[in-house]
């Protein structure tokens, strides 16, 4: 289903408007509250005859400007956080945030959808999408139907669903949650971004469960977060809206996360003294497939092993199995779960030989390279091979960096393109190239990317790891303003059913 179709069906809903602003501190400037709402707008372009419409002050945009324009089109109902002069006859309603007051009379609109399911909620800076995926495979496994929100979409019982944000705007996500529910999903598993608690998009959701994965630098910037205090207290909001708060003990950021918590919280880790603590890791690497193993004991004792490769993931592991244990899923259903589970786009294996591996992986800056490569390095491959490239129309920096880890951790660089944007693809891997003369890297340019593929593939040798980096769960090359259809596994698909290779 669409995000169209999404809202499409929102439509029918209608609402008094006292009703909607049933848990918001507001002030009548003008009109009565007697009246019926047909729907919640916050976009001028989308107002339509009886709405309410809400002035969000943006960065580039504060749609106070457009009240004229929301009247003239039949909303009814004007909710500021500035004073206003409004002569028509329409009720005017101010609260202190209309960000809040969205998130707030969304979730009252749908009737609290989030209520009617087990809500779990994952912040942190790496490991969010990767865990959400670990928990989806153990609820069907266990016969639930679940969905869930994040980077790569939404999913709603198996049905896959575009948004535009890791967490969606707050009127889009009670949307979707309302849709999961009519759908009969018992749990809504969601990634929920610094920005979405920053922007106020999950405001006046308590969740049953929130996660803390990880902290480190990332999302500093004019449109993002000041600094990294900033970033850390807004991941810090989660543990004030949720029940239970599961966080990792291992990391040095634990505490500053847990400042001012109201919740219940619970450990996990490999340090002492977790609530459940992991010990014993061990990397499997065999047959073109890279996994771990390792121990728990605690709220969980067992033996796991997962196909997700590298240290993280017995802590995205941790993370699931503690969530598991306390909604009460069975030790089997969660352990097979786990050793059967591949994450689209993120240490994703692609199965070509016995003899060397291939990973998809969506890493595109230095933070998730850097990870990226220091895990593939535990496996003592005989030599990494990176194929890759910068998006147009971005920092150059990012390019400097990626070339520099690129040529100290990897073995050789083949450099090509990857969503160009207005760029040229020689140009970006200019740029690149003054990382990799920093670290003295080996690599050699191919444009186009299917044959930078071809030729890594041709040119692997037996104990090999070669990583398709970047493009991760996307789709398509976007070239000039286009997205042209472009899809890696098909790719080495089409590779292996048309080509044939001799080990080097």
């Amino acid at each position: 289903m669409s995000y169209i179709a999404i809202i499409t069906l929102c439509m029918e809903y209608k609402m008094k408007l006292q009703s909607l602003l049933e848990k918001i501190n507001y002030q009548v400037l003008k009109g009565s509250l007697d009246k019926t709402v047909s729907d919640i707008i916050y976009d001028s372009r989308k107002v339509t005859e009886g709405v309410a419409f809400l002035c969000i002050s943006g960065t580039a945009v504060d749609a106070h400007r457009f009240i004229p324009d929301a009247i003239a089109k039949g909303a009814s109902v004007i909710v500021v956080e500035k004073m206003v002069e409004v002569e028509e006859d329409v009720t005017v309603i101010k609260v202190e945030s209309t960000r809040k007051a969205l998130a707030l009379m969304s979730a009252a609109y749908f009737d609290y959808p989030a209520k009617k399911m087990t809500a779990i909620g994952l912040t942190g800076t790496k490991g969010k999408t990767t865990t959400t995926y670990m928990l989806q495979k153990m609820f069907e496994e266990a016969g639930k139907k679940v969905g869930i929100i994040g980077t790569i979409g939404a999913v709603i019982a198996g049905e896959k669903i575009k948004t535009e944000n890791t967490t969606p705007e707050s009127y889009e996500l009670h949307s979707i949650f309302n849709k999961m529910v009519e759908a009969g999903c018992e749990y809504v598993v969601m990634e929920v971004s610094s920005q979405g608690l920053k922007m106020d998009r999950v405001a006046g959701i308590e969740f049953d469960y929130g996660v803390f994965t990880n902290f480190s630098a990332d999302h500093i910037g004019p449109t993002e977060h000041a600094d990294m205090e900033e970033y850390l207290y807004c991941k810090s909001l989660l543990f004030k809206q949720c029940k239970v708060g599961i966080v990792n003990k291992d990391d040095s950021n634990c505490e500053g996360v847990l400042a001012g918590h109201t919740c219940e919280v619970q450990t996990f880790g490999f340090g002492e003294n977790a609530d459940l603590q992991a010990s014993n890791i061990e990397f499997l690497m065999m047959n073109g497939h890279l996994g771990i193993a390792f121990d728990v004991e605690g709220k969980l004792d067992a033996h796991v092993e997962t196909n997700i490769p590298g240290r993280f993931s017995s802590y995205n592991s941790m993370v699931a199995l503690m969530i598991g244990v306390n909604v009460g899923l069975s030790k089997e259903v969660m352990l097979n779960a786990l050793a059967n589970i591949t994450v689209r786009g993120r240490a994703e294996i692609v199965k070509v030989s016995d003899d060397f591996t291939v990973m998809i992986d969506y890493a595109h800056n230095a933070i998730s390279v850097e990870s990226l490569l220091t895990t593939v390095a535990e496996y003592n491959p005989k030599r990494v091979i990176c194929v890759y490239g910068c998006g147009g129309n971005r920092s150059k920096l990012r390019r400097y960096d990626m070339g520099e880890l690129c040529g100290k951790m990897a073995d050789l660089s083949i450099l090509t393109c990857d969503n160009p944007r207005d760029e040229e693809v020689a140009d970006i891997n200019e740029d690149i190239k003054v990382g990799l003369a920093r670290s003295n890297g080996n690599y050699i340019e191919i444009e186009d990317r299917t044959e930078a593929i071809y030729y890594a593939l041709d040119h692997a040798m037996t104990g090999d790891i070669i990583i398709l980096v970047g493009k991760g769960h996307e789709e398509y090359q976007e070239i000039k303003g286009v997205k042209h259809y472009y899809n890696e596994r098909e790719v080495i698909e089409e590779y292996v059913n048309t080509r044939t290779f001799a080990l080097k």
